[in-house]
């Protein structure tokens, strides 16, 4: 049995693992399955931690970097009951044997979960650290604390939607429809979607088998679409993956209503939401304003490469 066989195998019996580390989620967004694998440190005949990576080659260089849509990655520990500083002390041998484990690589950088609070043994073996925020909700039980602590333009804005645009949320809509309204995103921003339509639809039809997305349409009386969300969920949480609007229609409060629309189910399916903060200024304050909490996560990198190392250097001086 492969390492792989073996991941899949943890990934069915252990709920812990976050949705975007799942064998199935990354069979979907690597161009490739041959393109990830899976380091497992086993004790005992048991899997006690793992650490999937997934590998690009370009100019003849190895990456070990993010999979495309994939929100958070890093390694994985199986609850340890062990007392605090053995616990740890376990958690140092689990890393290094981790970072043994890793195949030869020019660049890696992986954004870690938020619940991977320690990365002491990787500072040890020279890799970088970056601390970056996302905003989540912590518990999404009760509807009316939820709403209570939005800020009042985003309460304005919901109902707004509702009463003056008379927009109602559907979540019938083709996933087509979402596309178009993602893309519009993109074209409003100057910029180009950084993954393909077809990734898409075969992550969608993953998320579907697996019972683990929802879409979420705004459309107004005269059936247009205002904007949409897509999200997925783990036993865990919520999670914010992408959304979308019509710019010719951004005044409608139509983001802010899929969104509530979106904590509401999230609460039926799972315990908490994940906004996936952006780093811009403008989606930090969106997201704050629902009354989620500030969380930082870590992105860890290591550029062994001397010549991209000096590449990386050069665009962060030129900040191109």
């Amino acid at each position: 049995m492969t390492n792989k066989d073996k991941y899949q195998q943890l990934c069915d019996s252990e709920p812990s693992i976050p949705i975007f580390s799942r064998g199935w989620w990354l069979d979907s967004v690597c161009d490739s399955p041959k393109h990830w694998n899976v380091i497992l440190i086993e004790k005992g005949g048991n899997i006690v931690a793992s650490m999937p990576y997934y590998i690009q080659y370009k100019y003849g260089f190895i990456l070990l970097v993010q999979p495309p849509l994939t929100q958070k990655f890093g390694p994985w520990f199986r609850p340890s009951k062990a007392k605090y500083a053995k616990a740890i002390a376990e958690q140092k041998d689990l890393m290094q044997a981790m970072i043994d484990q890793l195949p030869s690589f020019d660049y890696f950088q992986q954004s870690w979960d938020y619940r991977n609070l320690n990365w002491l043994p990787f500072y040890w073996r020279n890799f970088k650290q970056t601390t970056r925020y996302t905003y989540i909700l912590p518990n999404i039980v009760d509807e009316s604390l939820i709403w209570s602590g939005m800020q009042t333009k985003i309460r304005t804005d919901i109902r707004k939607a509702e009463s003056r645009f008379k927009l109602t949320v559907r979540d019938d809509v083709s996933l087509d429809i979402f596309l178009q309204l993602n893309q519009l995103t993109f074209q409003r921003q100057g910029q180009e979607q950084p993954y393909s339509n077809d990734l898409i639809r075969s992550l969608d039809l993953a998320c579907l088998k697996h019972h683990s997305r929802k879409i979420l349409i705004a459309e107004d009386s005269e059936g247009r679409y205002h904007a949409g969300v897509y999200i997925v969920w783990d036993d865990n949480s919520a999670y914010y993956l992408m959304g979308g609007s019509d710019p010719e229609m951004r005044n409608s409060g139509a983001t802010s209503l899929c969104l509530w629309y979106a904590i509401r189910h999230a609460a039926t399916v799972t315990q908490r939401f994940d906004f996936e903060g952006s780093m811009m200024e403008s989606v930090e304050r969106f997201f704050r304003a629902f009354g989620a909490q500030q969380m930082p996560y870590f992105l860890l990198s290591k550029v062994p490469s001397r010549i991209l190392k000096i590449t990386h250097c050069l665009k962060n001086v030129l900040g191109s």
